[in-house]
C-alpha cells in the first residue's frame, strides 16, 4: 500500500509513523508512507497556502491551488493506482472500523490534512472522501490522519504477528472484545474465570462469545441496535440481564 499525506506539517509524523506495527510495516516493505508539504506548492510569492473568506468570516481559508497542485503531482508520478483521496473535515463522516477494513483494500490513500478554519469548497471536487474522527475540533487534520492510518495499516496482511488478532478486535464483530486474562492465575484473590482452564474449545469460545455480549450491553448498548443477534445470543441477552439484575 502507498499513503501519501499532505500537510503543512510534515515533521509531526516522523515519530508515529516510524514506531511500533507501522514501523516494522514500512521496514518489510508492506507500506510506504510519504509526507509531503503543500506549501511547496504555493504559487504566492511569499508562500502562502491561506486566504480570508469572501463574503467575510471568522479565520482563513485553504486555498485550492496548492492542494490541487499536490495532488496533480501525485497523479503524475503514481498514475498506475486507483487512489483514495480523504479531506479530514469535522463535517464529514466519521470513521469506524468499517472504514478502516475498506480503506486497507486500497492501494494507495491520500490524506489531505487542513489548518486555519477549512478549506476552499472548491478543493473537495478532487477527494473521494471527507472524514472526521469525532465530533470534536483539532487544530489540525494531522492527528485525525495518524489516527486513520494506524487503524487500517494494521489490518494489512502479516503486519501484526498473530493473523487473528484483527479479526476478534473490537468494532471487527460489531461487539466489544471480551474480558482476556494472563498469568497469574490468582491476582491478590481476583480469580480468572475457570472455564477458561477447561479445555474445551467451544465452551471457551460460548464464554467469550456471551462476555463479549455483556460487555457491549453495558457500555455501548447503541452498538446492538446494529446487528442481528442469533437466538443463541438473544438468549444469552436474556441471562446477562437478569445476572446483572440479581448483581445489582
Amino acid at each position: 500500500m502507498k499513503i501519501d499525506v499532505l500537510t503543512l506539517f510534515p515533521a509531526m509524523f516522523e515519530g508515529p509513523m516510524s514506531e511500533s506495527i507501522i514501523g516494522k510495516a514500512i521496514e518489510s516493505g508492506r507500506v510506504s508512507i510519504t509526507c509531503t508539504n503543500f506549501r511547496d506548492y504555493s504559487e504566492n510569492k511569499h508562500n502562502s497556502v491561506d486566504d480570508y473568506p469572501f463574503g467575510g468570516g471568522a479565520g482563513m481559508l485553504l486555498r485550492a491551488q496548492p492542494i490541487v497542485d499536490a495532488l496533480t503531482d501525485i497523479e503524475v508520478h503514481s498514475p498506475e493506482t486507483k487512489k483514495r483521496i480523504v479531506l479530514l473535515d469535522p463535517s464529514g463522516k466519521t470513521f469506524n472500523q468499517e472504514l478502516a477494513e475498506e480503506f486497507a483494500e486500497e492501494e494507495h490513500l491520500v490524506f489531505i490534512c487542513g489548518h486555519y478554519e477549512g478549506f476552499d469548497e472548491r478543493i473537495k471536487q478532487h477527494v473521494t472522501d471527507e472524514i472526521s474522527i469525532g465530533d470534536y475540533v483539532l487544530t489540525g487534520g494531522e492527528l485525525g490522519a495518524m489516527v486513520m492510518i494506524d487503524a487500517t495499516v494494521r489490518l494489512l496482511p502479516a503486519v501484526l504477528g498473530n493473523e487473528q488478532s484483527n479479526k476478534t478486535d473490537s468494532f471487527s464483530t460489531g461487539l466489544l472484545e471480551h474480558p482476556q486474562y494472563t498469568r497469574p492465575r490468582d491476582f491478590r484473590g481476583d480469580v480468572v474465570p475457570e472455564v477458561l482452564f477447561s479445555g474445551n474449545h467451544q465452551k471457551i469460545a460460548d464464554w467469550q462469545e456471551k462476555e463479549s455480549l455483556r460487555k457491549t450491553w453495558l457500555r455501548r448498548p447503541e452498538m446492538l441496535e446494529k446487528i442481528t443477534l442469533s437466538k443463541k445470543q438473544q438468549a444469552w441477552l436474556a441471562e446477562i440481564f437478569l445476572e446483572e439484575k440479581a448483581d445489582n
